[in-house]
Formats: C-alpha cells, structure tokens, sequence
C-alpha cells in the first residue's frame, strides 16, 4: 500500500492549481490487501486554519526504459534582485603615543613569555640531567654488581672445576690399575687357553686322519660291488630295451603286412569291377551292332 502511493505521488504532479496527472499512467501490480478498522471513530471538529502554498512544480520525463528523470522548480526566476553589501565600519582616530606604548606592552609581553619559555626549558633540561645521572649512577651500579657476581662465580666454577679434575684423574688411576691387572690376567688365560686348543687341534687332525682313510677303504669296496652291480643292472636294461624294440618293430612289420595285404585286396576288387564294366560294354555294343545288322537287312528286303 505505502509502495503504491509513493509510486503515485512521483508520477502525478505536485502542483497544487490543477493537479494534473503525469505523462505516464500509473500501473499497480501489486495491490496490498486493505485492512478494515472495526474501531469506532469519533469526529472531531475542523479546524479553519490558513495554509500557505509555495508555488513549486514537478515535471517528469521517460528518458530511457525504466529510467525517470524529474525536474523541481521552486519558482518563478526574478529578473533584478539587489545583492546586500556588507555596512562599513566608521574608522577610529588613534594617535602614534598609544600606538608606541601597545608596541611596547607587546615587545615586554614578548620577551617576558621568552625568558618564561627558557625558564621552563632549562628546568626540563635541569630533570633530564638529572634523570641521566640517576640512571648512569644506577647502571655502574649493576654493572660493578653483576661484575662481581660474576667474578665470585666463576672463582667458585673453577676451584670446583679443579676438585672435579683432580677426582676424576685419581678415578682414572686407580681404573688404570686396575685394567692392568684384567689385562696381565686375560694374557694369562689367553695363554693356557692358547695351548689346550692347539693341544685338542692336533688330537682331532689325528682322528680325522684316521677317520678319513677308513671312510676311504669303505669306499673302495663299496665302489667295487656297487659297479658290478650297475653293470649288471645297465645290461639288463639294454637287453630288455633291444627285446621292446625287436618286438615293436615285428608289431610293425606285421601291421605293415596286412596293410598291404588289404590295399592288394582293394586294387584286385577294382580291377575286377572294371573288367565286369568292360565285360557289359562289350555286351551293350554286340547287341547293338545285332540289332543295327537285323534293321539293315530288313530295309534291304523291304
């Protein structure tokens, strides 16, 4: 609803003479439903009071779609309109006496504001120094104090360094000691172990000698007996070998036999079926050559 009147306030016109629509019509797409007010109303009386209009007018132009451009005049342009002027001011007689004494109030105003500032700077810079010292005091201060902390702590670091190295050489004295002592010891049994193991080295070249040349005698015999037997069982194996092939190649030949016998079977049938095809043949002809002879007679007769 506030939609639609604000679309038809822009688009009518505001003067207040006559009223008149715009140029385009107002279209609403969109009706907002209108709510009914069941309240009672009471009426009040109008009041007659004067309203003063400025004569001001809209117009309105499509320039482009959907694009509006308006144009307010306010009223009427005057023709001559007079600009005020500022009022000048009435100037004031001042005499070269008053004139020299606010010169001279203004140069003691002036020097009296100068020595006011440097009386302030030179305070500041009294503070500063002052600060500065305090600070220089306390930093020498720190610095002599952690120089002697210092000092005191690496005088302690030392002499405890020096306890420490002094223990620890008598620590690697004493462990020197006694890795002689392990070593002497460890030589020593070195030694004797040295001597059982060349002593059961040469107790077990001698049995392996001994076992060797009875592993070497077994073999022997073995080796004889068990290449007789080998050719014994390769001759066997040759002569079952000549028998399969002695009796594969009679198997053959007796394959090839009948083969032979059944292809001179087959080649005496077909001689025999040519002969009975040539025996009929000439059959065929004698008759025919009869019966050539007994037509010839007849048409002879005839």
């Amino acid at each position: 609803m506030l939609i639609g009147l604000v679309r038809d306030s822009v688009m009518q016109c505001f003067c207040h003479t006559c009223r008149a629509p715009g140029i385009l019509p107002v279209v609403s797409r969109r009706s907002a439903p209108i709510k009914k007010n069941n309240k009672i109303r009471s009426k009040q009386p109008r009041l007659n009071k004067k309203v003063k209009f400025i004569t001001t007018e809209i117009r309105c132009q499509e320039k482009s779609r959907g694009g509006l451009s308006y144009e307010v005049i306010l009223a009427e342009p005057a023709p001559n309109v007079p600009v005020p002027k500022r009022p000048v001011t009435p100037g004031k007689n001042v005499s070269v006496e008053d004139i020299e004494q606010k010169l001279k109030a203004a140069e003691e105003r002036r020097i009296s504001l100068e020595a006011r500032k440097m009386a302030e700077i030179s305070i500041k810079l009294a503070k500063v120094e002052e600060a500065t010292r305090k600070k220089d005091e306390i930093t020498n201060e720190f610095i002599t104090q952690t120089k002697e902390q210092l000092e005191t702590k690496m005088e302690h670091h030392v002499e405890k360094r020096e306890a420490i190295i002094s223990d620890m050489k008598e620590k690697l004295k004493i462990h020197a000691q006694e890795i002689e002592k392990t070593r002497e010891t460890l030589e020593q049994q070195k030694a004797y172990e040295q001597k059982a193991i060349e002593e059961k080295l040469k107790t077990a070249q001698a049995l392996r000698d001994e076992n060797i040349k009875k592993m070497l005698d077994r073999l022997k015999e073995h080796n004889t007996i068990k290449i007789a037997e080998i050719k014994s069982q390769n001759n066997q194996l040759e002569n079952q070998k000549l028998e399969e092939k002695a009796r594969i190649i009679e198997n053959k030949l007796y394959a090839a036999e009948q083969n032979r016998e059944k292809e001179l079977l087959k080649k005496i049938e077909k001689v025999q079926k040519l002969e009975r095809r040539a025996e009929v043949v000439r059959q065929n002809k004698a008759q025919t050559q009869d019966i050539d002879g007994l037509q010839n007679l007849i048409a002879s007769s005839g």
